[in-house]
């Protein structure tokens, strides 16, 4: 028992990591270097294990000759209806895509809801029955959950937090730290969506093509592509921080560098205009129906092929390599050929978009 005391009393009073803050601020959740730096300084600082050091979308253990994955993500968008979907559903299919990424069949859910004094009782009706919903799109059954509510002011109309479990079929091994010199890079469809998405319900914007949320449960893209191809070997979905923020993971976590080509990355028209009004770069605003996939070459074309006979790769482009060089560090390549750094961000594009 004094042992015990006395390594609690130790980690107590372990001195606090260097750094520039003395507070949280929004930046420290945006996905970025940031997010990064908070998350290696303090929580892995301190939790750190086999499983969590994975920094994978979710961690991966073997329980009684079978493979898992498990995966907790909480929700607290602003606003909680926007256009193409509301935080329910949001809730639902990102810890779908979250499993889904470790190669998983997502299969049990729980969810539990921190709620606000005062929120209309219809709009909690029309996000249980969004996430129901969801759910059953996505094949996956919510089977325990909890409720809390908050006192007015003290929190924003609601706050979802959903775990999830899935189980992994043998041959199939997606790792960030598995990309390797020669894979080729692709995405499921056009980026940005969602951020945007968001940010026009904020200021108010009107767009003469109206920009939808791109949420939606990518498990069944995720299994066509692992039916033409095992060599699938990192997965990931560009949520906080974006395209560029997942790549620099990948790219430092496997110590490969990435190449991505500028003209082949999938943007749409409308998104790309309000992009230029709002100031931002696509590249960093989070998406929530897409994924990327690093691809064998000998199965590139493969499962570029299948993924778009999927509605939800229909879309889908090689839009970039691995490559031996500059490890650590991902490279833009201009329709002229010139090059620049794509850097993991620093600040926050976009608070609170998941």
């Amino acid at each position: 028992m004094d042992d015990r005391k006395n390594i609690i009393d130790g980690n107590l009073n372990c001195p606090l990591p260097i750094t520039n803050y003395d507070r949280v601020t929004m930046a420290h959740g945006g996905g970025g270097k940031l997010s990064q730096q908070l998350f290696q300084q303090m929580f892995l600082a301190q939790f750190g294990n086999e499983y969590l050091d994975a920094q994978h979308d979710g961690a991966m253990f073997t329980l009684e000759g079978k493979r898992f994955a498990f995966s907790t993500d909480s929700y607290v968008v602003s606003p909680i209806f926007f256009p193409g979907g509301n935080i329910g559903e949001l809730a639902i299919n990102g810890t779908v895509n979250d499993l889904a990424m470790c190669g998983a069949k997502p299969m049990y859910l729980s969810v539990a809801f921190i709620i606000e004094e005062g929120l209309l009782m219809e709009d909690l009706w029309k996000i249980i029955l969004s996430m129901q919903a969801a759910a059953k799109n996505a094949g996956v059954l919510l089977i325990t959950g909890d409720t809390k509510v908050v006192d007015r002011g003290k929190g924003d109309k609601i706050f979802i937090n959903t775990s999830g479990v899935g189980i992994i079929e043998p041959g199939i091994d997606i790792h960030p730290k598995r990309a390797m010199a020669g894979d080729k890079i692709i995405i499921s469809g056009s980026i940005a969506e969602h951020g945007v998405a968001i940010m026009s319900v904020r200021e108010g914007l009107e767009f003469d093509s109206p920009i939808k949320s791109d949420c939606a449960a990518l498990n069944d893209l995720v299994r066509t592509m692992l039916d033409v191809s095992k060599n699938i070997h990192v997965l990931r979905d560009p949520t906080r921080g974006g395209v560029a923020s997942v790549l620099n993971e990948i790219a430092g976590q496997a110590k490969v560098g990435i190449i991505i080509e500028e003209t082949s990355i999938p943007i749409t028209e409308p998104v790309e205009g309000a992009c230029e009004i709002l100031g931002l770069d696509p590249l960093y605003i989070a998406n929530e129906g897409k994924l990327i996939a690093f691809v064998a070459p000998v199965d590139a074309e493969k499962v570029l092929m299948k993924m778009k006979s999927h509605p939800l790769g229909k879309d889908a482009v090689i839009f970039g390599e691995v490559v031996a060089e500059h490890p650590g560090v991902v490279v833009m390549e201009s329709s002229i050929k010139g090059k620049r750094i794509v850097d993991m961000i620093t600040g926050e594009q976009l608070p609170r978009i998941c």
